[in-house]
């Protein structure tokens, strides 16, 4: 049985500091000890995308790394884009085309595709195709997922406003 060991991590916005098994996943750590469900597991060898979150800023598999290897780190989940009565523009734009059904690969494309318009404001469909190629889902189809980032690159060019969340609702 092995030992517990306490890491302290700067996890969405706030200093957190937990206990884990060196064996448990970020993942894992994420949903059954701190209660942060909206990474989901998929597939649990980082092939679908699901479980996405930032590390350090870098889009990282959180099935794939190790809780404890975020000890001194910033990580930043579904949670904490957003504070918990606003939706992102891209949120909005992934319920005006529809992107979204069962909505277990949803959280991983939301925080993929924000970390591309972070990058890069204005991609290309190709650009937003290949970004996403890590995220697979498996009832929509990629279409409308892709249209609702494009939508919202343009709607984010043509208004500066929109770089503020909106509140739900509204």
């Amino acid at each position: 049985m092995s030992s517990k060991v306490m890491v302290s991590t700067h996890l969405n916005g706030q200093e957190v500091t937990f206990l884990c098994e060196p064996r448990q996943t970020l993942l894992e750590v994420l949903r059954e000890e701190l209660g942060l469900t909206g990474s989901k597991e998929g597939c649990g060898n980082g092939n679908c995308g699901a479980c996405n979150v930032l590390l350090d800023g870098v889009l990282v598999n959180s099935c794939l790394v190790l809780a404890v290897e975020t000890d001194g780190r910033t990580v930043t989940t579904i949670e904490g884009l957003t504070p918990p009565d606003r939706l992102l523009p891209l949120q909005q734009k992934f319920l005006e085309h529809a992107a979204l059904q069962c909505g277990v690969c949803t959280p991983g494309f939301i925080v993929s595709a924000q970390a591309l318009l972070e990058q890069n404001p204005q991609p290309t469909e190709g650009e937003v195709r290949r970004w996403l190629a890590g995220n697979l889902c498996r009832c929509t189809g990629y279409d409308k997922i892709v249209r609702a980032v494009l939508d919202t690159a343009q709607s984010l060019a043509g208004d500066p406003a929109q770089d503020s969340a909106k509140e739900v609702g509204r």
